[in-house]
């Protein structure tokens, strides 16, 4: 009898990790045997998460309340699943323990399952796999739904907010222009708030693990294609506890933290942070370090899945007197920003910049700058067919 109860088991613990997080997912053959794939046969922890269909946070006393199982089975399970990928079980700030069911993807199951280091092993590959589907599955549904998606896509909080390097590629400042001031009297200051510094002194707890976007793609055959390195995602305070506890990261020092950041830097990754809920107010909890091929963030846009939705303090200015033309912007650029004219001067798209200073960073001319001000990017996916 238990055996045939089984993938009915599967199918609505599915269903229920399908609804949480800012991208839901239909039940499909797909996300089924993703978490066949992750859960297997152990019936407590499917019976465990389909206690979490009604509220997908919960203290101890709920989860006792909606499982009707005893506080030590709750505690090893919810143990097993954080190990896993699809329990977050952090205190809150007042020291109650709080159980959240994590979502598929954005952050959950599919990043912390490729965020610790992996062995290349063949049920590694075939997760990935799995995933790549299903977001090929997410992409059909969007282009399906396009234009009844569009409004829904605009009301969408950012998902992300770019924070970018403070330096070229030879050490020297990138000029930062101020809000309502010519370039004429810029100064070399990186607002606070909106550098890796100031966000990575905020915490006691730092943790890095492995870029999840680079190893996934690597498992898929596709190898990043700058070989960007690879150990630079951060966690920050609870999460950072998270990761380290469960080995999808390792606890670092501020000077540690820092040195990784500069690496990233030298490599020309994109740092990206997040907020809880997308909440800015509140402090960080992760940074992702991304490169422009790999990122599943620009990926997904790029494919006609997912829209570009981002917040950014800052926008590249071009000194067209002193650009010569050679390109290096164009290259560097994650979202395709910024294109030489007919008469082989860059040109930046406002719309489409995320203002993370890259182009700034390795133009040999030190001819791009970045403006102060509180910015919104968001571009939709390409239309790749009628619905």
């Amino acid at each position: 009898m238990t055996s045939t109860l089984l993938p009915e088991k599967v199918k609505r613990a599915a269903e229920v990790i399908c609804r949480q997080g800012m991208v839901q997912f239909p039940v499909t053959e797909t996300a089924v045997a993703i978490i066949q794939r992750v859960v297997g046969d152990a019936e407590g922890e499917l019976d465990l998460v389909y206690a979490f269909r009604e509220k997908p946070s919960q203290t101890l006393d709920q989860l006792i309340e909606s499982s009707g199982l005893p506080e030590e089975k709750i505690t090893r399970l919810t143990e097993s699943l954080a190990q896993k990928g699809l329990v977050f079980n952090q205190p809150s700030s007042s020291g109650l323990m709080i159980y959240r069911l994590l979502p598929l993807m954005m952050v959950g199951l599919m990043e912390y399952r490729f965020m610790g280091p992996l062995t290349g092993s063949d049920e590694e590959k075939e997760l990935a796999v799995l995933f790549e589907t299903l977001l090929s599955e997410l992409r059909d549904q969007t282009q399906h739904h396009y234009d009844a998606l569009v409004p829904l896509f605009k009301a969408a909080p950012s998902v992300d907010r770019t924070v970018p390097g403070g330096s070229t590629a030879d050490g020297k400042k990138i000029c930062i222009v101020p809000v309502e001031k010519s370039l004429g009297s810029a100064e070399e200051t990186i607002l606070p708030s909106q550098t890796v510094e100031a966000i990575i002194d905020k915490f006691d707890d730092i943790a890095v693990g492995h870029c999840f976007c680079r190893q996934r793609r690597s498992l898929l055959g596709e190898p990043c294609e700058t070989d960007a390195p690879v150990w630079n995602c951060f966690s920050f305070g609870k999460s950072a506890r998270h990761t380290s506890a469960q080995g999808f990261a390792k606890k670092v020092t501020r000077e540690e933290a820092l040195q990784i950041m500069k690496e990233a830097e030298n490599a020309g990754l994109i740092h990206k942070a997040f907020h809880p809920g997308s909440r800015e107010d509140s402090p960080e909890t992760s940074i992702c370090n991304c490169c422009k091929d790999c990122c599943d963030t620009l990926r997904l846009w790029r494919d006609g899945t997912l829209p570009m939705i981002n917040s950014t303090c800052y926008l590249s200015l071009i000194d067209t007197e002193a650009c010569t033309g050679c390109g290096t912007c164009v290259s560097w650029c994650p979202t395709d920003a910024i294109a030489l004219d007919d008469d082989g001067v860059a040109r930046r798209e406002e719309n489409s910049c995320l203002g993370c200073g890259v182009c700034a960073r390795f133009c040999p001319e030190e001819a791009i700058s970045l403006k102060e001000g509180l910015r919104r990017v968001f571009i939709m996916p390409p239309r790749l067919r009628n619905g």
